[in-house]
C-alpha cells in the first residue's frame, strides 16, 4: 500500500457564521467540526495527518492536541495556497495526499477509505469525490468525456445552460499522488476575481499534462455537507443526530423517541437500555446494560453501570454504579461516585462525594465533599455542611448510620459506623460508634400563650 498522507483546510474564520467562535470549533453533536473529521481520518490510517490552521490556530490547537501536524496560512488566499502551506513537510514524499475540508463533519472513514483505494486502482494523478444531488446550484460540475473520464470541473458561475443541467457536483474533498500535487501547486495562478490560488486548478494542470484524472461517487450526498452558516450548522446536526441514534438503535438500544433524543458522538450504550424522550448524553458519557435514561435527563462526560434508572435528572462527570436509581430532580454534579444499589431520590443534589453501596438519600438532601459508607440512610433534608466561607471541610458518614430528617452535619465531622442522628440535630461534633447524637434545642411547651397573646 502507497505512503499516506493528509492535509485538512481549516484556516478559514467562517464569516458567514456570524461568530466569535473559529469556523471550524463549531460543533455538532457535541463535537467541534474539525474534530470530526481528524477522528474519521484516524481511523482510516495515513501517515501523517496536516491540519492548516489561521484564524483562531491556538484554540484549534488546544482541541486537536499532539495527534496531528500544523501549518500555518497567515494570509487566507484560498484552497490552492492553504495546500502549499505543507510543501516543506510532504512535498518530496512518495504516497498519496487526501485534502479534506475541516468544516464538513458528516464525511465517514468509509466513504474515505473507498476513495483513497479507488484513486490508488485507477492509479490516477487527481481523484475528485464527486456527489448527486437535485439541486447542484452553487456547486462545481464534473463535465466527463464520452468514456466517463472527468474532463474538467466547472464553477456554476462559469457554467453554460447545459453544464448546469448537471448534477454530479465537486464536493471540495480530493485525492493526489503527493509529488505531483505540489509540483503542480507551484504552476496554479490568482488571476481571478478574488485573487485566489484555487486547488481546483491543480486539476486543469494535471490534465493538460495528460494525466489521468478520476472521479470516485459517493452515494450519499449528506456526507458532503460544507457548513458555512447557522443553517447548514443545523443541518449537519440534524443529519448526525439521525445517523447516531439509528446506529445505537441496530446495536440493540430502544430509543423511544430519536427526534427528541440527543446523543453525542463518542457516547457509548449497552445493549436493552431504553432511552426515553428529552434525555441529553454527551461527551464520552458510558451508559450500561438494561438501563433506564430518561425522560428528560442530561448526562455529561459521566459512566452508568448496568440496570440503572435515571429520571429527569443532571449528571456531570461523575460514576454511577448498577443497579442504581436516581431521581426524579437529582443533580449528581462533578466527581461523584455513587455506587451499586443506592438511591438518590428527588431534589438531592450530591458534588465531589463518595456514596456507598445501599445507601439512600430519598429526597430534599444536598452531600457536597463527603464519604458516606455503604448501607447510610439519610434522611429528608439532611445536609453536609461543608463551606465556611473560606475553604470545603469533609464529611464521613461510616456504614451503616442513620441520620434522621433535617440535619446538619457541619463537616469537618465524622459519623460512626451503625450510629444514628437524631432527627432536626445540628451535629458539630463527631459522633462515635453504636451511638445516639441528639444536637436540638429542648421543646418547651407555654400553656394558653395564644390567649395571653390575644389579651394585650
Amino acid at each position: 500500500m502507497n505512503n499516506r498522507f493528509a492535509v485538512i483546510l481549516a484556516a478559514g474564520q467562517g464569516t458567514r457564521m456570524k461568530s466569535r467562535l473559529y469556523k471550524v470549533l463549531h460543533t455538532v453533536c457535541g463535537k467541534p467540526m474539525v474534530q470530526h473529521v481528524v477522528d474519521q481520518i484516524s481511523k482510516v490510517g495515513v501517515d501523517e495527518t496536516v491540519v492548516v490552521v489561521g484564524h483562531g490556530a491556538e484554540k484549534v490547537k488546544e482541541q486537536l492536541g499532539d495527534g496531528v501536524t500544523y501549518v500555518l496560512q497567515g494570509e487566507q488566499l484560498g484552497t490552492g495556497h492553504a495546500v502549499m502551506q505543507a510543501d516543506s513537510l510532504l512535498e518530496d514524499k512518495e504516497g498519496v495526499t487526501i485534502v479534506l475540508c475541516g468544516d464538513t463533519p458528516l464525511i465517514t472513514k468509509e466513504t474515505m477509505d473507498s476513495l483513497l483505494l479507488f484513486h490508488e486502482e485507477q492509479k490516477a494523478k487527481a481523484t475528485i469525490l464527486t456527489a448527486e444531488t437535485s439541486d447542484p446550484t452553487g456547486y462545481g460540475r464534473i463535465v466527463r468525456n464520452d468514456q466517463g473520464l472527468v474532463q474538467r470541473i466547472v464553477e456554476h458561475k462559469d457554467a453554460t445552460i447545459e453544464e448546469r443541467k448537471i448534477t454530479e457536483i465537486n464536493t471540495g474533498t480530493y485525492c493526489f499522488d503527493n509529488q505531483a500535487l505540489f509540483a503542480a501547486l507551484k504552476h496554479v495562478g490568482n488571476k481571478n476575481v478574488q485573487g485566489e490560488y484555487y486547488l481546483p486548478d491543480v486539476i486543469e494542470i494535471l490534465k493538460s499534462n495528460d494525466e489521468l484524472i478520476a472521479a470516485y461517487q459517493t452515494a450519499n450526498f449528506d456526507e458532503t455537507l460544507g457548513v458555512n452558516d447557522r443553517v447548514a450548522l443545523a443541518s449537519a446536526e440534524t443529519i448526525m443526530k439521525k445517523r447516531i441514534n439509528e446506529a445505537h438503535m441496530r446495536n440493540g438500544v430502544t430509543i423511544i423517541d430519536p427526534s427528541n433524543t440527543y446523543i453525542g458522538a463518542d457516547v457509548l450504550i449497552g445493549m436493552d437500555t431504553i432511552i426515553k424522550p428529552g434525555t441529553i448524553l454527551t461527551g464520552k458519557s458510558f451508559i450500561g446494560e438494561s438501563c433506564i435514561i430518561g425522560p428528560n435527563t442530561e448526562i455529561i462526560d459521566s459512566a452508568v453501570g448496568n440496570n440503572t434508572s435515571i429520571k429527569q435528572s443532571v449528571v456531570s462527570s461523575s460514576e454511577i454504579g448498577d443497579d442504581v436509581a436516581v431521581g426524579p430532580f437529582a443533580h449528581i454534579r462533578p466527581h461523584s461516585c455513587i455506587g451499586d444499589e443506592a438511591k438518590i431520590g428527588n431534589f438531592v443534589e450530591v458534588k465531589k462525594s463518595t456514596f456507598g453501596k445501599g445507601s439512600k438519600a430519598s429526597h430534599l438532601s444536598y452531600i457536597g465533599d463527603a464519604i458516606i459508607g455503604n448501607d447510610v440512610n439519610l434522611g429528608c433534608g439532611s445536609i453536609t455542611v461543608n463551606y465556611d466561607g473560606k475553604n470545603k471541610h469533609l464529611t464521613k458518614v461510616e456504614d451503616g448510620a442513620f441520620v434522621g430528617c433535617n440535619s446538619n452535619l457541619i463537616a469537618p465531622v465524622t459519623i460512626g459506623k451503625n450510629s444514628y442522628v437524631a432527627a432536626g440535630s445540628t451535629i458539630t461534633d463527631d459522633v462515635p460508634e453504636n451511638a445516639l447524637a441528639i444536637a436540638r434545642a429542648r421543646q418547651t411547651v407555654k400553656e394558653e400563650y395564644v390567649k395571653n397573646l390575644n389579651k394585650k
